[in-house]
């Protein structure tokens, strides 16, 4: 054997052996106990109550009154009131335009002087009336007493019969009856002048009509506000030429604003009277976040529309905010005055609940898809439906008898959560495996 296969012998040996001895004098490795590596959840003590809810909404801040303002004559515009701009506020009864009035102050003049000829043809045609009364009078008594005179003259004494006094019967001048027994005719009205009297009141009546629809039509050449107002639209200047219907501004009744909240049916369960005739007036309130502080009006419920809404499937309460304009009180107590309600602002709204129910107070971030909850108790983790009795942005209020049970809700995500498996809060420290753990139950 060469000395080069003797060498690599020997250094093939010498490895052998101080892997054996490594081998053979190693430590014994320290045993540790097996940790269970559960899911970390983060949870949060939910509140449980029993007792009426507020109801909670939000909608738009919307005019409770509007009313569209134009000429109701034809004219020139002669006088605009400053305050009748857009965003400015009109009192009661103030003048907001007025066309040039001078025709129709004439047309009134014309109409009263023609009341006036009337007044005097009345007068004329009931003195007309009182001289033929009296001269008809007159006329009977004479011929009652040519009658009487008659009766002693001779009938064959034609002399004497100037009239005979049947032909006075026949021609309507006789009083009494003729000499054949028969009445007398009566006068003819036109005699009495009662006719010409009636045709004097009616023209009269008729310049009076005329003389109310010419101060009428004078009276509209001056536009006024019919509330105290907010203007929201003009379009009016001295000079401008405008004609009947022409529509000049848009005002808004600044006593009361609504608010239109969309509530579901369940939302509207807890305030029975709500859709209830006579119900009362519901207390509410409206908050309107402004530079960021929020500011509070107080409000009622004004009515609910019976219709459901076949988009939404919800039902609309109309809340309305007297004195909008006025500053609302910050809900900080140390926060600055208020703005006014403005108009079309997205506010919040809350409605005192009449029916007491049983509730829990969670974080809206601890709803989960399909309305479900994720309970730890005792370790482990509960998945429980429940019925969304209502929810903001920032909770929910729901119901399930499961709740009552008590423990924690889940806040955080799981990747594949199951109901009954151990879960680790985030405040506990890894758990040590022990035989019970193989299985973990069902259920509650």
């Amino acid at each position: 054997m060469s000395r080069q296969a003797i060498l690599a012998l020997a250094v093939l040996g010498g490895a052998i052996l101080l892997a054996v001895l490594m081998v053979t004098l190693r430590p014994e490795p320290e045993e540790q106990e097996r940790v269970e590596q559960e899911p970390l959840v983060e949870t949060v003590a939910f509140e449980r109550g029993t007792g009426p809810l507020e109801v909670r909404g939000s909608g738009t801040v919307q005019a409770r009154e509007t009313v569209t303002v134009g000429a109701e004559v034809s004219g020139r515009l002669v006088y605009v009131n400053p305050a009748f701009q857009e965003g400015r506020i009109v009192p009661r009864g103030a003048t907001l335009f007025r066309v040039n009035p001078v025709d129709f102050q004439n047309q009134v003049r014309s109409a009263r002087a023609d009341v006036a000829a009337q007044d005097v043809a009345v007068l004329q045609a009931r003195e007309e009336v009182e001289i033929a009364r009296d001269e008809l009078e007159r006329f009977a008594r004479r011929q009652a007493t040519r009658e009487v005179l008659q009766a002693g003259i001779d009938p064959d004494d034609y002399a004497a019969r100037i009239l005979p006094p049947t032909m006075l019967a026949r021609q309507g001048f006789s009083g009494g009856e003729s000499a054949a027994g028969e009445p007398a005719a009566a006068p003819s009205r036109l005699a009495t002048r009662e006719p010409q009297l009636r045709s004097a009141q009616a023209a009269r009546e008729r310049a009076a009509a005329n003389l109310e629809a010419a101060q009428l039509t004078l009276s509209r050449t001056r536009i006024s506000a019919p509330f105290s107002s907010l203007v929201r639209e003009e379009s009016a200047a001295v000079g401008t030429l405008v004609q009947p219907g022409q529509m000049l501004g848009t005002l808004v009744a600044t006593d009361a604003f609504e608010v239109r909240v969309a509530l579901t049916e369940d939302e509207a369960a807890l305030i029975p009277s709500l859709l209830r005739p006579g119900g009362g007036r519901i207390p509410a309130s409206v908050f309107f976040d402004y530079g960021g502080i929020t500011y509070r009006w107080e409000a009622f419920v004004d009515r609910a529309d019976p219709i459901l809404d076949p988009e939404t499937r919800t039902i609309d309460v109309f809340l309305q905010v007297p004195s909008p304009l006025q500053s609302g009180e910050p809900v900080d107590s140390d926060g600055p005055p208020g703005p006014p309600l403005l108009l079309g602002s997205f506010v919040d709204a809350r409605m005192t609940g009449e029916a007491s129910v049983p509730f829990a107070r969670i974080p809206i971030r601890a709803l989960r898809p399909g309305n479900q909850v994720w309970v730890v108790r005792d370790g482990r983790l509960r998945i429980l439906p429940v019925r969304v009795i209502q929810r903001t942005d920032e909770v929910a209020y729901v119901t399930t008898p499961s709740l009552a049970v008590g423990g924690r809700i889940v806040t955080s995500n799981l990747r594949a959560p199951t109901d009954g498996m151990r879960v680790r809060l985030s405040s506990q420290q890894p758990r040590t495996a022990t035989p019970a753990d193989a299985e973990p139950p069902r259920g509650e």
